[in-house]
């Protein structure tokens, strides 16, 4: 966590524009940084009485330079050093998650999987570190940061160099933490002190990792060395067969001989668990939780400073346009929903007592992929829409096109319309890559003012930089996982993206208000199933959150993906059922729920059933058939036809299509509604790019389907949540999620 800095603290320093303290010592003080480019750091900067030894610099010199060689990704790296300096500093990349230490005192000792993965990937940090001839000393649970693509092992020789602890320098002196260390080290035998005291280490952290205390005690530090060289490690907790290859592991790390130790190498090859590349499905959702709320805090730090550009901005557009950021690191576990994590109790706090109030020419390009986007020589205004229209989205972006179309069309036709807009079309097909190239076409098109789209977040995450970068507004209708939420705020100068809708993860809000509010409701189920794969991950474990820090209490369970497919759902809801749940909750696809529905319905749950968006689908209904009666769900869109204030949007969109709405229209006419009321704000013409997207962030609408506002940073701020119930075969709007009945 970080501390704010104070009145003596430098700036800036080494290129980096210093945000916040994040710890201090006797040698000196390690600062969060940022790079021009973006990207996060903890710089170090040493204090002035030991950057004025001599000594002291030709060891800090030599610890930086072998740092370097470190090569690991689950070893913090140098990214920057000058040990020439004034203040000698050296900068290592941020990993923003929980030390170790902070996460098993938290959160509770890890299961045996997750110890022998975690004891797997810092076995190859320390092969990296012993390689480049160093060796760390200093193993510890605060020394390993969890980021959310794998743990990091930090302070390899440099930390407390300045103390002795990273350089033996004499006989007898004992260097380390008490309580982690080797027994030569105890002893203060230097000579004996390599490589395999940070194999003890390794296992002194693990046995703390799996049972929650250190192996060899706590109290006084003479205590814990004389137990360290003498007594046996205490493993309690750790019977059973599920614990032996744990066992065995750190019995191994933990003999009393160095020479009796593996080395990183063999640990490596004897752990049978393989490393999950760049994901935290390894760990519980406890921890998972923790990390979420220490990298949420990344995303309330101060923005990046605006770089100067030598002439014209991308797309006509004036100087002076965002610096293209250098970092997507948090976005893993933003895909996870860090910010609503952190904020998870506030969000149920805003929504639980928030209802809705009421409210009073074409051209297509890329259809194929490929294909100018318009006519070039017309020269007139225009707006895009930006949608998947042939591919897996197609029925959510056909929605959002008619919903455009509509506005647009009354725009023109109005008398005294300032100007005539022509309306562009992109088709991505919901595939990335098209979708980029959608946006480079649009993006290059100086007459296109704003883009209301694309349909898929997929699509989205690839539009947004082209986008970004050629300062043209991006409003985003449907997208709604979490990752873009978070790209906008890591851009932090982003100036263009403006989001319509609530994200993803504020549906568990409701959903957990009603599991606590509901009759006869006090012991849910919550069933995350994982064939959605982190975004039902997430949603359930903040609804299991949510009940919990309220005074409720939940029974969850998690499936894996390809379980309808195989043994099906009938033995987990069983033994859900068997224990006394009186509330049913599903998050994941609408194929699983209606296959849950039609095993509670078998096994004659009386209880209320909810669901989530993903399942407002007609597969649910097609498949669940009477089971789906009475499920309640949550969605972020809602249904015009059962609004008083959509009459007139209902009526023109039936004379145009012989149909009522589908999902997404209503918000898609909104959000052209709120485009072309900035567009005419002033006297003259359009406004540009630049000048377009903070009016767009400056606006409020009381909309057809709902009402809305924005922060300044274009996240959306309004209303938005709705509940439908299962009713004779069809889905029926029960009203905004605050007054479900």
């Amino acid at each position: 966590m970080t501390e704010p800095l104070r009145p003596a603290d430098p700036s800036s320093l080494g290129g980096h524009r210093l945000l916040g303290r994040l710890g201090a010592g006797g040698m000196g003080v390690v600062y969060l940084g940022r790079t021009r480019a973006g990207a996060l750091a903890a710089v170090k900067m040493i204090q002035a009485d030991h950057a004025g030894d001599p000594e002291f610099r030709a060891r800090f010199r030599r610890e930086v330079e072998h740092a370097r060689r470190v090569e690991s990704p689950w070893a913090v790296p140098v990214t920057g050093a000058d040990t020439e300096a004034e203040h000698p500093w050296m900068s290592t990349s941020f990993v923003p998650g929980p030390s170790l230490a902070e996460a098993v005192a938290r959160c509770g000792p890890l299961p045996p999987r997750a110890v022998l993965i975690l004891a797997r990937m810092l076995a190859r940090a320390l092969a990296a570190v012993h390689r480049a001839g160093l060796v760390h000393r200093d193993v510890t649970p605060q020394n390993v940061l969890l980021g959310p693509d794998g743990p990091r092992l930090i302070d390899f020789g440099i930390a407390r160099a300045a103390e002795g602890a990273t350089t033996l320098t004499g006989e007898g002196l004992v260097v380390g933490t008490p309580g982690f260390l080797a027994p030569e080290q105890a002893e203060g035998r230097t000579e004996e002190t390599g490589p395999a005291a940070d194999v003890f280490s390794l296992g002194c952290l693990l046995a703390y990792a799996a049972t929650g205390h250190p192996p060899f005690g706590t109290g006084a530090p003479d205590a814990l060395l004389y137990r360290t060289v003498h007594d046996e490690p205490d493993l309690s907790g750790l019977d059973g067969e599920q614990h032996t290859e744990t066992v065995a592991l750190l019995r191994a790390c933990l003999a009393k001989d160095p020479a009796g130790r593996p080395d990183p190498e063999a640990l490596d090859a004897a752990i049978t668990e393989d490393i999950p590349s760049g994901t935290v499905t390894w760990l519980p959702d406890e921890v998972v939780r923790l990390m979420a709320a220490r990298a949420s805090e990344m995303l309330a730090l101060p923005g990046i400073d605006a770089t100067r550009a030598d002439g014209p901005g991308p797309g006509g557009g004036p100087p002076g346009g965002p610096a293209r950021p250098g970092r997507r690191r948090l976005l893993a576990l933003a895909a996870g929903g860090a910010a609503a994590l952190a904020g998870g109790a506030f969000l149920f706090r805003a929504l639980s007592g928030r209802g809705a109030e009421g409210a009073d020419g074409d051209e297509k390009g890329g259809a194929g992929g490929g294909g100018p986007a318009g006519d070039a020589g017309s020269g007139g205004p225009r707006i895009a829409v930006h949608a998947d229209l042939s591919g897996p989205g197609r029925a959510a972006g056909q929605e959002q096109e008619r919903g455009v179309r509509l506005a647009l069309e009354e725009f023109n036709a109005r008398r005294g319309t300032p100007f005539t807009l022509t309306l562009v079309v992109e088709d991505d097909g919901g595939d990335p890559a098209r979708a980029a190239e959608s946006a480079a076409r649009l993006a290059g098109d100086p007459a296109v003012l704003a883009v209301i789209g694309p349909t898929g977040d997929a699509a989205a995450l690839a539009a947004l930089p082209v986008y970004e970068e050629a300062l043209l507004p991006m409003l985003a209708v449907s997208p709604g996982r979490d990752t873009l939420a978070a790209e906008a705020l890591l851009l932090e100068d982003s100036r263009v993206l403006l989001r319509t809708r609530p994200s993803d993860i504020h549906l568990s809000a409701p959903l957990a208000l009603m599991l606590l509010d509901s009759p006869g409701s006090g012991y849910p189920g919550v069933l995350q199933d994982r064939a959605l794969g982190i975004q039902s991950q997430v949603s359930a474990s903040l609804i299991n959150t949510l009940v919990r820090d309220n005074g409720g209490a939940t029974h969850p369970r998690v499936v894996p993906p390809g379980v309808l497919e195989n043994e099906g759902y009938g033995p987990v809801v069983s033994e859900m059922l068997a224990a006394g749940i009186d509330a049913f909750l599903y998050a994941g696809p609408p194929e699983g729920a209606a296959a849950v529905a039609r095993e509670l319905t078998a096994a004659g749950f009386p209880g209320p059933r909810y669901t989530w968006q993903p399942a407002l689908d007609p597969v649910f209904l097609e498949r669940a058939g009477e089971a789906a009666e009475g499920w309640t769900l949550v969605s972020a869109f809602t249904d015009p036809s059962a609004l008083p204030q959509a009459g007139s949007f209902v009526t023109a969109y039936r004379d145009s299509h012989g149909t009522g709405p589908g999902p997404w229209a209503a918000e898609s006419y909104d959000a052209a509604t709120l485009l072309l009321r900035s567009l005419t704000e002033g006297s003259g013409g359009p406004p540009d790019r630049a000048a377009l997207a903070p009016m767009l962030r400056a606006a409020t609408l009381e909309g057809v389907a709902k009402n809305y506002a924005f922060s300044p940073e274009g996240l959306y701020e309004g209303e938005g949540t709705f509940l439908y119930r299962v009713e004779d075969g069809a889905f029926v709007l029960l009203g905004p999620s605050g007054t479900p009945g």
